[in-house]
């Protein structure tokens, strides 16, 4: 009986804080709690609570004159929401390239300083690679990090690498920032980066940069190493995928 009546409450409750949310984003320079709980026909001590748990998470800020206007929370729900429906768009994208190459395809993106995996799409036919390190403490040694890596300016690069040491994950893994530096800027006007096994033993993989018009990331595909490996003809599909996700990205929503 107890969970039963504490179910309504709940629901009342945050269909309350959804109601006040919404009356405090009528007034972009701020309303007082008063003003909010006549706007919303709430009690003012259930105003002032609602308000203090949605300012202590960050979906409501209070101004110096006691006013309440929207917190910056919400702006983040917006952009993970925005990104999740650029994502949705470009699927369709990756899913012909998994089944082109027929091998697993990955999109990453470089947020916050931190390289991350947007989206994987993969088969039983083009499995992905088992990722026993995460991406972000990856990115030496692996072709996605390192096509994100290679497009970044040298402050950027330099601030990564000093938060990243570059663990020897297999024999073929670079572990000195020299020479990894070195091999990104060989060939400066080559888009696609590789992995030879460097991240796992019995993988390769290729990967070439992509762009939403503001945040960089990579695109690639994974093959079982091999000399039947086709690692080496997937070039061209990759270029025109990503010139292809890249548009798509770059749409506004």
């Amino acid at each position: 009986m107890g969970a039963q009546g504490g179910g309504p409450t709940l629901i009342t409750s945050v269909q309350r804080a959804f109601r006040l949310m919404e009356a405090v984003g009528v007034h972009a320079g701020g309303a007082p709690a008063k003003q909010l709980a006549r706007e919303t026909g709430m009690p003012l001590a259930t105003t002032y609570h609602l308000l203090r748990t949605l300012v202590h998470d960050g979906y409501v800020r209070k101004l110096e004159d006691g006013g309440y206007i929207l917190g910056d929370r919400l702006d983040a729900l917006h952009a993970g929401g925005r990104g999740q429906a650029l994502v949705t768009r470009v699927r369709p994208v990756l899913a012909a390239l998994r089944d082109g190459l027929s091998a697993a395809a990955y999109l990453t993106f470089y947020e916050d300083g931190e390289i991350r995996i947007a989206e994987i799409v993969d088969s039983p036919r083009a499995p992905r690679v088992d990722l026993w390190v995460g991406f972000e403490d990856a990115g030496h040694a692996t072709a996605l990090g390192k096509s994100v890596l290679r497009t970044l300016d040298e402050e950027s690069r330099n601030d990564y690498l000093s938060r990243h040491p570059l663990a020897d994950l297999t024999p073929r893994t670079i572990t000195h920032a020299d020479e990894l530096l070195r091999r990104l800027d060989a060939s400066p006007t080559a888009p696609v980066v590789t992995d030879l096994e460097e991240y796992a033993l019995g993988t390769v993989c290729a990967a070439v940069p992509v762009s939403d018009g503001v945040t960089i990331g990579s695109l690639g595909v994974s093959f079982r190493a091999g000399r039947g490996s086709p690692l080496q003809q997937a070039g061209p599909s990759l270029i025109t995928t990503a010139e292809r996700v890249t548009r798509a990205l770059s749409l506004t929503i």
